[in-house]
């Protein structure tokens, strides 16, 4: 992949995601990290290869099939991407509307359920605006796991949160993730990597490495979410 005429940013990198499994993505600033997750998310096109998602090749798919895709992947964004004149809850609720088919006092019941588990429940009428970095933070990540998609990706989701809060989120990733999606996270923080454990796939120079097969599994999640079971 490379970005106009510039350097390749990653390099016959080829990897598979199996269902249900559960990925760290490391690698030092400028590897490729948010690249690698933009081709997943299908807001780039390989400049060469050959990309799969779900059954279907989307290197070459329409642009009109690839909402359909996108709307079964959940992502968080390094960035946000909040709608500031929306509040918290409304941010979070959209998928669900967007969706359709459920019934809105059952979509508040739920996200107002899932903003309380993130620790935002004096927070969820406020507008982005008015929201600290964590607490934007905590916002993008119940918008992505709200509607419980089938691939999540996740762009340094605890970067503006404390080590307590950092944990409590990657445990909501668990546990989304025991129910079948499956699950990339982006990250730097070494430390959480190594006490979740889990699968992990490093970047550096363009070039991709695996963990050894059967490091998939994911240690000792908190009691689950009930928003969040079958």
């Amino acid at each position: 992949m490379r970005y106009g005429m510039g350097a390749e940013v990653l390099q016959d990198i080829s990897f598979t995601l199996d269902p249900g499994s559960f990925h760290f993505l490391t690698g030092p600033s400028g590897a490729g990290k948010t690249s690698l997750l933009k081709l997943l998310y299908l807001a780039h096109r390989p400049s060469r290869g050959l990309v799969t998602m779900f059954g279907d090749d989307v290197t070459s798919a329409p642009r009109s099939a690839l909402p359909r895709l996108r709307r079964r992947i959940g992502v968080v964004f390094q960035e946000y991407r909040l709608l500031d004149h929306m509040s918290a809850i409304d941010n979070v609720a959209m998928p669900l509307r967007i969706a359709g088919g459920a019934d809105e006092a059952k979509i508040r019941e739920h996200v107002e359920e899932l903003l309380i588990w993130v620790g935002l429940k004096d927070r969820m009428h406020a507008r982005p605006p008015t929201l600290s970095g964590g607490e934007k933070q905590r916002v993008a990540i119940a918008r992505a796991v709200i509607a419980k998609p089938d691939l999540l990706l996740a762009d340094e989701p605890t970067g503006n949160v404390d080590p307590d809060m950092a944990r409590r989120l990657m445990h909501l990733f668990v546990e989304l993730n025991k129910l079948g999606t499956t699950t990339v996270v982006a990250t730097h923080d070494l430390e959480l990597v190594e006490e979740m454990g889990g699968a992990v796939m490093q970047l550096s120079a363009g070039g991709l490495t695996h963990s050894p097969a059967g490091e998939g599994q994911i240690r000792n999640p908190h009691r689950p979410h009930k928003g969040l079971t079958p």
